[in-house]
């Protein structure tokens, strides 16, 4: 009977420090997998505002080749619009 009761406190013992084990890798995997989603979705919020940084400096930059390509545009009917006048000038002195 002396050895029925200890073998069993020994069972008791061993699946209570297992269990105790098992509950604190499930502890320390439950935090693994909470930190990975954190990061994870730190990883995408950083991601995303440097898209839209980028996309920001896109539209800015091709707002401003539409303005340089306007004026460029004006400049050159300008400078045609002198070459007609003095072209139109010399032929009316011949």
């Amino acid at each position: 009977m002396k050895k029925l009761l200890l073998s069993a406190v020994l069972v008791s013992a061993i699946a209570f420090t297992s269990c105790r084990e098992v509950k604190e890798n499930a502890d320390k995997a439950g935090d693994s997998v909470e930190n990975a989603v954190q990061e994870t979705g730190d990883a995408i919020n950083e991601a995303a505002q440097e898209t839209e940084e980028a996309v920001e400096g896109g539209f800015e930059a091709t707002g401003k080749a539409i303005d340089n390509a306007v004026n460029e545009t004006k400049e050159a009917g300008e400078s045609v619009k002198d070459a007609v006048n003095e072209v139109s000038d010399d032929l009316k002195k011949d």
